[in-house]
C-alpha cells in the first residue's frame, strides 16, 4: 500500500435518508424544540406551584430528549468514513451495534472475510453487483458491508487493504476472485496476469498443443504443495496460487513440452527449464521475489516462487494518479540497485519485461520485483524471441537483441507513466515533463536519457543510474526541506 491510512467513503441507503430527515426536520428539532424548551422553564420559574411536578418531569424530559437524540441520529447518519491503517478499522457509528459497541478493531482480530454475492453477480460487468462483504472478528461481532454503498475505487483500496495487512485473516476463495475480477477490468484483460508466462518462448520452440490447467484443490509432491486456484494460462503454461505445507501461500509456475516432441528437443527443453530454476533459485535479493524450488511432475515442469502481497505500481498510479516526484526517484534508485544486482550476475541476468505490474509497492514504502518469465540469460537470447510490453521495450529488444541496457530502456519507460499515468510511446524517447511541466528538469532529463534511442547514448550501467538517482534523491530532499522544490502529489 502506498498509503499507511486510508480514508473510505461509506454512504449506505439509511444513512442517507436518515441525513435526509433529520435535515428536513432541522427546524423542528434545532429550533423550535428548544424554543420550548426555554418557554416551558420561564413557565416554571413563574409558576411552579400551578404546574403538576410528574407532568413538569415529564415535558421537561421531552423537550430535552428529543434535541439530544437529533444530535445522535444526525452524527451517525453523518458519519460515513471507514477508516483502514497498518494497525486496524475504525468503523462508521451505524455499526456499532453489529460490533458489540468496539468501533476500533485491529487486524489480529479479523477473523475471515467473505463475499456475499451469487454466482450470477459475480460475472456481472455493470458497475458493482449487489451483494456484500462480511467481516468476521475473533473477539466477537462482525460488519456487513453493502458494495453498492462504496465506490469502486474505495472498494478496491479496501480489499486491496485486506490482501495486504490482514494477513492472519481468512479471505474466502469468492473474495479472492473478485478482487482479481476488479483489479482484472482495470487493466482491460479478461484473465489476470499476475507475471509474464513462459508460453511465449515455447510455443516458439514448439507446436501448440492442447493444454489442460490444474483444478483447485489438485496436490503436487505427494500433498506438498495444493493449488488453490488459477491466475492464468495460456498456450503452453500456467500460474496459480498454492499453499505449500498447508501453511504458506507461494505462486506455481508450471510448464508443459507438447506430446509429439523429438527426444533432441523435449531434452534441451529441460535441461533450459532446470538451468533457468538453479539460476533463479541462487538470487538472493531482498527487493526481489524468491524462487524457492522447481521439479518434474507427470511430463511437467514447475517452479515454486514467493508470493508477494502488496499493489503493483499500475494499481497504484491507476489508483492515485501520478506519484509525487520525490517517491519515483526514490523507487528508482531501488529498481535501479535491483537491476544492477541482476547484471552483475555471470552471467548477467537481462529481464527483459520490467513494467509497473513487474513492481510490488510494499507497505514500508519499498518495492519489490516480482515477475521472473523472462528473467535469464537463455530464453530469448538463444531464439532472438521477443519478451516484454512494447511500450517499454528498447529498439534493440524489438529486433531480438536485447542487452543489459534494454533493462535500464525499460527503467525510463516505468519511470515516465509513475510520473504521468500514461504509458510511453513505442520506440520514443520520453519526457515526462511535457505532460507534467511540475516534473524537475533533472529527472526529466534523466528519463529521455534512459529511454535514448540508441542504446551507446544510454547510462553505461544499472549502478551508474542507481548513483545518479542517489544524488538526485539528495538534491530533491534539500529543495523540499527548504520548501522550493518542484513537488507533485499522488491525486
Amino acid at each position: 500500500m502506498s498509503e499507511l491510512e486510508v480514508v473510505i467513503e461509506y454512504k449506505s441507503t439509511p444513512q442517507r435518508v436518515g441525513l435526509f430527515v433529520m435535515g428536513a426536520l432541522m427546524p423542528f428539532w434545532a429550533i423550535v424544540v428548544p424554543f420550548c424548551l426555554g418557554f416551558f422553564i420561564s413557565l416554571l420559574m413563574r409558576q411552579a406551584a400551578s404546574v403538576p411536578p410528574l407532568m413538569a418531569l415529564l415535558v421537561l424530559s421531552v423537550l430535552m430528549v428529543i434535541p439530544v437524540v437529533s444530535i445522535m441520529i444526525a452524527a451517525v447518519c453523518e458519519d460515513d468514513r471507514l477508516l483502514v491503517s497498518k494497525e486496524g478499522f475504525a468503523f462508521p457509528l451505524l455499526f456499532l451495534p453489529m460490533l458489540k459497541f468496539r468501533r476500533e478493531r485491529m487486524w489480529s482480530d479479523l477473523k475471515e472475510a467473505r463475499l456475499l454475492i451469487s454466482d450470477s453477480q459475480m460475472q456481472s460487468k455493470e458497475k458493482l453487483p449487489h451483494g456484500k462483504l462480511d467481516l468476521h472478528f475473533n473477539s466477537g461481532g462482525h460488519v456487513d458491508i453493502p458494495l453498492k454503498s462504496l465506490k469502486r475505487s474505495d472498494l478496491e483500496r479496501l480489499l486491496l487493504s485486506l490482501e495486504v495487512w490482514g494477513t492472519s485473516c481468512n479471505r474466502t476463495p469468492e473474495l479472492i476472485a473478485f478482487h482479481d475480477q476488479l483489479q482484472n477490468e482495470n487493466l482491460g484483460i479478461e484473465k489476470l496476469s499476475y507475471t509474464q508466462m513462459w508460453e511465449e518462448e515455447l510455443s516458439r520452440r514448439f507446436s501448440a498443443t492442447a493444454f489442460v490447467p490444474l483444478e483447485p484443490d489438485r496436490k503436487l509432491q505427494g500433498g506438498r504443495v495444493k493449488i488453490v486456484k488459477q491466475l492464468a494460462f495460456g498456450g503452453l503454461s500456467a500460474i496459480y496460487l498454492a499453499q505449500l505445507n498447508e501453511k504458506d501461500m507461494v505462486v506455481v509456475k508450471e510448464a508443459v513440452i507438447p506430446e509429439g516432441t523429438d527426444d533432441k528437443a523435449r531434452e534441451k527443453a529441460m535441461e533450459l527449464f532446470a538451468r533457468e530454476a538453479q539460476f533463479l533459485i541462487r538470487l538472493d535479493h531482498d527487493q526481489i521475489a524468491k524462487v524457492f524450488d522447481h521439479f518434474h511432475e507427470e511430463g511437467r515442469h514447475y517452479l515454486l516462487l514467493e508470493y508477494v502481497r502488496g499493489q503493483d505500481l499500475r494499481q497504484l498510479v491507476k489508483q492515485n494518479g501520478p506519484q509525487p516526484t520525490a517517491h519515483v526517484v526514490k523507487w528508482a534508485h531501488e529498481i535501479a540497485g535491483i537491476l544492477n544486482y541482476l547484471h552483475e550476475q555471470a552471467p548477467p541476468i537481462i529481464h527483459r519485461d520490467l513494467t509497473p505490474e513487474n513492481i510490488v509497492l510494499n507497505e514500508n514504502g519499498s518495492v519489490k520485483l516480482i515477475d521472473f518469465g523472462a528473467a535469464n540469460e537463455f530464453v530469448g537470447t538463444a531464439t532472438g524471441t521477443l519478451v516484454g510490453k512494447q511500450a517499454y521495450m528498447a529498439p534493440e529488444q524489438l529486433r531480438g537483441k536485447a542487452s543489459t541496457l534494454s533493462d535500464i530502456y525499460s527503467l525510463g519507460g516505468t519511470l515516465h507513466y509513475l510520473l504521468t499515468a500514461k504509458d510511453p510511446e513505442p520506440l520514443s524517447e520520453s519526457s515526462p515533463r511535457e505532460l507534467r511541466p511540475d516534473v524537475p528538469d533533472e529527472l526529466d532529463k534523466m528519463v529521455l536519457k534512459l529511454t535514448s534511442m540508441e542504446d551507446s547514448e544510454r547510462p553505461k550501467s544499472a549502478g551508474e543510474v542507481a548513483d545518479e538517482f542517489a544524488e538526485l534523491r539528495i538534491k530533491i530532499g534539500a529543495r523540499s526541506e527548504n520548501g522550493n522544490g518542484s513537488e507533485g502529489t499522488a491525486s
